[in-house]
């Protein structure tokens, strides 16, 4: 490993003043990801600006009725809180869906919200990758592909976004909090990340020294009470997800009053399936429209050769999880 030089500032300001204009210096939560990638050599900062004992490590209410959630919490004491168990299950549940308890006890949600894709291609830095050396090429759409992207994909990249919590986030219209020298600004959860198009070595529209301060959540509803996460992966024990979903869904006298699905696994970001969404308000609740929607949303995909098995096992898991919220019976269920 490298050497670099390690800070522990005082305040957010000052963390902003160890970064500032250096495109060489990162900042450092939990580490669960970051020092994965120096061990590689993917990532190389020459200096690690440690921010976990300057940002808020709490859940608070805030005035509108919903919580602000420190940057600093860890995982598992998200996970854990009453507030989020109770109004936000779907958080709960993708958070427990994600890494091992000794992770979820070091990873920060602001660290979850910026951790990188697990591509190969990406993690090996004797292959050429558009995401880490942009220009290189992308050898996952020819070569092993079988957990990337079927959705918003480009030429340059097919990476996914590993993320179980920004899925599940994504779903509750999250805001996050980020911090630059011009004081606070809240970026809706959608627009805080990006599709690869021309330049995948962009995961986010963070500005370089940009600081995640904290994820703020919307007051609980009858939508957020009724959410929950699936997720799919090879096996039952810590791995990443090859198909999850998020969803919330209100139903008032049979009929979907509102809903949100965001799918994991699938894309460079959580997907929001707004085409899914659109088709589903106001109809009925039942399995053959839950169907009917997700199938809409998954014309866009465009698999690769080992991937289009994603496309059965997202709808499948959304029509899965949208029947049991409603409490509704599958076609598979008779």
């Amino acid at each position: 490993m490298r050497s670099f030089a390690y800070d522990a500032p005082a305040t957010p300001q000052e963390a902003l003043q160890l970064v500032n204009g250096r495109a060489d210096a990162r900042y450092l939560g939990g580490g669960t990801n970051l020092v994965d990638l120096m061990r590689l050599g993917v990532e190389r900062p020459a200096r690690l600006v440690d921010v976990s004992g300057v940002l808020a490590d709490s859940v608070e209410s805030t005035p509108e009725g919903g919580v602000r959630i420190g940057a600093a919490v860890r995982n598992s004491e998200l996970a854990a809180d009453s507030r989020v168990r109770r109004h936000y299950p779907v958080l709960s549940q993708g958070l427990l869906a994600g890494a091992s308890g000794q992770l979820r006890n070091m990873a920060t949600v602001g660290g979850n919200l910026l951790q990188r894709t697990r591509c190969l291609y990406f993690q090996d830095i004797s292959k050429p990758c558009n995401k880490r050396e942009p220009g290189s090429g992308c050898p996952a759409r020819d070569g092993i592909n079988r957990d990337l992207a079927i959705l918003g994909v480009s030429e340059h990249c097919i990476a996914t976004h590993p993320s179980d919590m920004a899925v599940a986030l994504a779903a509750l219209n999250a805001v996050v909090c980020v911090m630059d020298h011009d004081g606070e600004r809240r970026v809706p959860l959608d627009d805080f990340y990006r599709l690869p198009g021309d330049d995948p070595s962009r995961d986010t529209t963070l500005a370089s020294g940009d600081l995640i301060t904290a994820v703020e959540l919307p007051a609980p509803s009858a939508l957020t009470e009724h959410s929950a996460y699936r997720k799919a992966r090879d096996r039952a024990s810590y791995a990443f997800a090859v198909g999850a979903v998020a969803a919330a869904v209100d139903v008032q006298d049979g009929q979907v009053r509102d809903v949100r699905i965001a799918l994991g696994a699938v894309a460079h970001k959580p997907w929001r399936a707004r085409v899914a969404e659109e088709a589903l308000r106001g109809r009925p609740a039942t399995a053959a429209e839950f169907e009917s929607a997700i199938t809409r949303e998954l014309e866009a995909a465009e698999p690769t050769r080992d991937n289009a098995f994603k496309i059965p096992l997202a709808a499948r898991l959304t029509v899965a999880v949208l029947s049991g919220l409603a409490g509704v019976e599958r076609e598979d269920e008779r």
